[in-house]
């Protein structure tokens, strides 16, 4: 990312929190850095727990990745860690050239406004979203990229239903698949922690990978 651009986008930044107040977390990502370290700046970022020097969520890997098609994402809602409620936003910054280079996400702790609602439509009798009943996107939020990559191995496993040293080749295939395809094996040093997780070589991870993007490019020439 340009100098010249990320102080103008600084500059919005320190706008958008002035205006929202203490609740509201902006965040800029520069994604010609290791995934570990994107964020370059950060207003608020006792809302999620990060600084400048950590890096970014899962939904940020996947854009990487290209498993989704970088469109801007408008206004999800997420939770945190410890249960609080975000309403947040991401503008996925582009070269000249067209290719994802970063992220501006905007993050607004919604929790006690929620709550607000829930204790006034108990007053009025309208009815409202509570808590825990509206979409909820699965994004979560880390100042430690190991952590984000025990997440996806433990949503991975979650899927398949048995502990790594019960699963067959087929399964831990079906695991690395769905790594693969939520960018975990951008984070630098990932490939080392997935064998050891899976019980598996490196040479058996990157044989599987081969494996898994030649069925991917059967089934694409199969059902265009």
């Amino acid at each position: 990312m340009e100098k010249e651009s990320q102080r103008l986008l600084e500059s919005v930044m320190k706008l958008i929190a002035a205006q929202f107040g203490p609740d509201c977390e902006v965040v800029l990502h520069d994604w010609s850095k290791d995934y570990e370290s994107t964020i370059v700046a950060i207003e608020n970022g006792h809302v999620s727990g990060r600084k400048v020097g950590d890096g970014g969520s899962n939904l940020g890997l996947e854009v990487m990745r290209g498993t989704t098609d970088g469109s801007n994402q408008l206004n999800y809602i997420t939770q945190t860690q410890d249960g609080r409620m975000l309403r947040s936003s991401s503008l996925y910054l582009t070269d000249e050239k067209g290719n994802k280079v970063g992220a501006l996400c905007i993050n607004l702790d919604v929790t006690e406004y929620i709550m607000m609602q829930h204790r006034l439509s108990g007053v009025t009798l309208f009815p409202c979203v509570r808590p825990g009943e509206q979409e909820v996107s699965k994004e979560f939020f880390t100042n430690d990229v190991s952590e984000l990559l025990d997440y996806l191995m433990k949503e991975g496993t979650e899927q398949i239903g048995k502990a790594p040293e019960e699963m067959t080749k087929e399964e831990k295939k079906q695991v690395i698949s769905y790594l693969d395809q939520k960018g975990a094996l951008l984070i630098t040093k990932s490939g080392p922690k997935i064998c050891r997780y899976l019980g598996i070589s490196k040479f058996t991870l990157y044989n599987y990978l081969d494996e898994i993007h030649s069925e991917q490019e059967q089934k694409t020439k199969q059902y265009p």
